[in-house]
């Protein structure tokens, strides 16, 4: 089976699939992998293929690190083992490798995946993982700040050190004892701090001498007075090892906690690497998902053998099984008819193993049990075999594996030796494979192949186009016509004399005659009918790209309608805000007014109308920009003063103060405010049937308290706690102007209980506010002494 892989260059396709995986285990995984056994299998595998392809488009590469073998860490340390520092980095690295898978599935939204129980397989451990690369720091380093004990000791060697140090500073510095030492410098030898001291000197430095120098000149001696200090720093480096021994046994048990976990997740995150490999592979070939099919047939539209230059390969249509199951493919050397068998059977291989194929979406597959291939030059020195005996031999061995459930490809079949026992050869070896049951696929030159094919029911001719005038192939398949070998026309354009040629022909019987002719006129019909095709083709395209223009110009007047319209909204909002804040700051300026003694009575109410006339005036012009539509109204032809009206641009009512002036303009109180209106721009109000409507009786429950009451929103009530007086009594009042112009006709003043001093002041404004009708404490359910309820007039 190997052998017919190689044939058909699978690994070739194996080996550029595994250069997009990251862990070796995975690599092996891939490259032991078998094919789906039946159609449901390849459908899934398939489908998980074409997911994580999906999902690569949409969130991109994901982002994981080598690994290896983690599993058999985890499992040692589930059975008690001390893991090492490199081991607990290995983990922390596949534990940062669940969290990446996790979340890059999560970057989008979608529905359930064929890859769905991988993922899930997978739990994250971002806090093991952190504590672990925190704590250590290489495979030889543990950080200072794994434990407080650990960063305790380090400090305390670091301290007892730099005493070391000092001591031996005044030691190599000191004029008594520098003509005594070899080099005024301090080393370590086994652990120890030691200076290095002449070897005659010895007798005069005290201390105990831990190494000599090769040639017995220079001894290194721990002086007595850093003797103590030196066995501070060893007990001192044995608790450190003791604390980095319990800081990995900690961590240890902690990984051994997650084995049963671990391993699934491990699994799954392997039998990723393996779908992304694929998926990496189908984006760089441009390869789609095909349909599977139950029955022994394929269709591949538009197929492109992957290994051939992408600006280079031609597409080619190949079918089989469907309405034939032999198809004998003939033309001229060089003309593709090799290709087009390694694509057929490639594709379906790659398709077998869970691998998107090149080819269009709407191709389909099937599932044989064996591909038998004999393609290539078979001779072998070594085995004293020729072209034919190579062949032979790889026929013979396909004829005893072949049966229902193949795929038999053969090139050149019954080449290499006398034409005439070679064609009749060629006919019996595909009858004997069709009595079989195999669907096949060969090559050949031979006529006898080509009439075989025309006279057999099940067996299909197809030809690989070539063009004659450039002398070039054009890689084109054709079903159901048999291809011309066209050698008189191509030895004519290659310049052989025509009295040659026309010898050859004489050679010729009639029957080869007679057939040639056959095959000329069907060959003229073919290009006939290919360009009735291409135009049809041509129309079609027209129709679909003309209907498709329609949509896309309907699609864009509906985006721009819309974009228009939320531009019109947006700007209607804003105007309204502004409005708003317009109306806040001259209702301010009123009242600041109303509070300013210093200025005289008349002064007040000059500047009063003033202010209110030119900011109304603003505020109905630019109210003006928000009505997206015009309303309807008949205009009134005169008013009297006292004569309520309507504004329709407004959508409000008012009362007429004034007969028009010379302008025709009419002032209008509206509310709170007044403004000059033109005539034309009033009509008489909007009459509406009265509702009948029953007194108004509260219903009390047994303690007193109303059932009745108004349905409270959040627009109703202010929160004025943890304002003082002044602050809560403006807020008050501009949240009591703000429900006078929306129409509120109950407010909720929240002040709280606490003292009662903020109640009570609010209490003694409202009394004297121009718009509170009433107010009153709240009752149950209401916010009761913590919330006062205004009535508005």
């Amino acid at each position: 089976m190997q052998k017919y892989l190689q044939s058909l260059e699978f690994d070739k396709i194996l080996a550029r699939a595994c250069h997009f995986v990251t862990c070796p285990q995975a690599q092996t995984m891939l490259e032991q992998q078998l094919p789906g056994e039946n159609a449901e299998q390849v459908r899934m595998m398939l489908s998980q293929t074409d997911a994580i392809a999906t999902l690569l488009i949409k969130n991109g590469s994901a982002r994981i690190s080598k690994v290896e073998n983690v599993e058999k860490i985890v499992r040692r340390a589930g059975k008690g083992g001390v893991l090492s520092m490199g081991e607990l980095l290995e983990v922390a690295c596949t534990l940062r490798n669940f969290r990446e898978l996790v979340q890059w599935y999560g970057l989008t939204d979608h529905e359930n995946l064929p890859v769905d129980d991988y993922f899930y397989a997978i739990t994250p451990q971002p806090q093991l993982e952190k504590a672990i690369t925190e704590a250590i720091v290489s495979p030889t380093e543990m950080a200072d700040g794994a434990s407080n004990t650990l960063y305790d000791i380090r400090r305390s060697i670091q301290r007892v050190e730099s005493s070391i140090r000092d001591k031996l500073d005044g030691i190599t510095k000191s004029q008594t004892m520098g003509k005594y030492l070899q080099d005024a410098v301090v080393s370590l030898r086994n652990g120890r701090f030691v200076v290095p001291v002449k070897a005659e000197y010895r007798s005069e430095v005290g201390g105990v001498i831990h190494d000599v120098s090769s040639s017995g000149s220079t001894l290194f001696v721990e002086p007595t007075a850093v003797v103590a200090a030196n066995a501070k720093i060893l007990q001192l480096r044995n608790q450190e090892q003791a604390e980095i021994e319990r800081i990995l046994s900690a961590f240890s048990a902690q990984v051994a906690d997650l084995e049963p976990m671990f391993s699934l997740a491990y699994e799954s995150m392997l039998q990723l690497d393996v779908l992304f490999a694929k998926a990496e592979l189908a984006l760089e070939q441009k390869a789609m998902c095909p349909q599977v099919q139950s029955e022994q047939c394929f269709s591949l539209v538009r197929a492109r053998h992957p290994l051939i230059d992408p600006g280079k390969v031609v597409p080619v249509d190949i079918s089989l099984g469907a309405g034939y199951d032999t198809l004998v493919i003939t033309g001229p050397n060089t003309g593709g008819k090799t290709v087009t068998l390694k694509t057929a059977g490639l594709l379906n291989l790659m398709a077998q193993y869970g691998y998107l194929i090149p080819a269009h979406e709407s191709s389909t597959v099937c599932v044989f049990e064996n591909i038998l291939v004999d393609i290539g030059d078979e001779q072998s020195i070594e085995q004293s075999l020729s072209t034919f005996s190579g062949h032979i031999k790889n026929i013979t061995e396909i004829l005893s594996q072949a049966g229902t459930g193949s795929l038999v490809l053969m090139d050149e079949l019954g080449a290499g030796t006398d034409p005439a026992e070679g064609a009749a050869l060629a006919v019996s070896i595909v009858e004997a494979l069709r009595d079989r049951g195999a669907k096949i696929m060969a090559t050949t030159h031979y006529s006898e192949m080509k009439v075989f094919a025309l006279e057999t029911p099940g067996v299909q001719n197809a030809s690989c186009e070539f063009d004659v005038e450039t002398l070039r192939p054009t890689y084109k398949l054709s079903v159901g016509v048999p291809g011309k070998s066209n050698a008189f026309l191509i030895s004519e354009k290659l310049g052989l004399e025509k009295q040659v040629i026309e010898r050859a022909k004489a050679h010729m019987s009639d029957e080869d005659k007679k057939f040639d002719t056959v095959l000329s006129q069907l060959e003229d019909l073919k290009i006939q009918l290919k360009e009735g095709q291409e135009e049809m083709e041509r129309l079609r395209h027209a129709e679909e790209h003309a209907l498709e223009q329609a949509k896309e110009k309907r699609a864009k007047l509906i985006a721009q309608g819309e974009a228009e319209l939320e531009a019109a909204r947006e700007k209607a909002r804003t105007m309204a805000q502004q409005v708003q804040n317009d109306a806040y700051q001259l209702l301010d300026e009123l009242r600041k007014l109303e509070k300013d003694q210093k200025q005289a009575a008349g002064q007040r109410a000059i500047r009063a109308r003033e202010i209110a006339r030119k900011e109304s005036e603003k505020l109905f012009v630019q109210s003006d920009v928000v009505h997206t539509a015009a309303k309807v109204f008949t205009p009134l032809k005169s008013v009297k003063p006292g004569q309520e009206v309507w504004i329709p641009e407004l959508d409000k009512t008012g009362i007429v103060m004034s007969n028009p002036d010379r302008d025709n303009l009419v002032e209008i109180r509206a509310g709170i405010i007044k403004t000059k209106v033109p005539l034309s721009k009033l009509a008489a109000p909007q009459k509406q049937k009265p509702v009948p409507q029953k007194k108004y009786q509260p219903r009390r429950n047994s303690s007193g308290g109303n059932l009745d009451r108004v349905t409270r929103s959040a627009s109703m009530e202010i929160n004025l706690l943890g304002l003082t007086v002044e602050e809560a009594i403006h807020e008050a009042d501009k949240f009591i102007d703000n429900g006078v112009m929306s129409g509120q006709s109950t407010l909720y003043l929240i002040h709280g209980k606490g003292t009662g001093a903020l109640r009570k002041a609010l209490h003694e404004h409202l009394r004297r506010h121009p718009n509170v009708r009433s107010y009153r404490l709240g009752a149950y359910g209401e916010g009761e002494s913590g919330v006062t309820v205004v009535e508005l007039k």
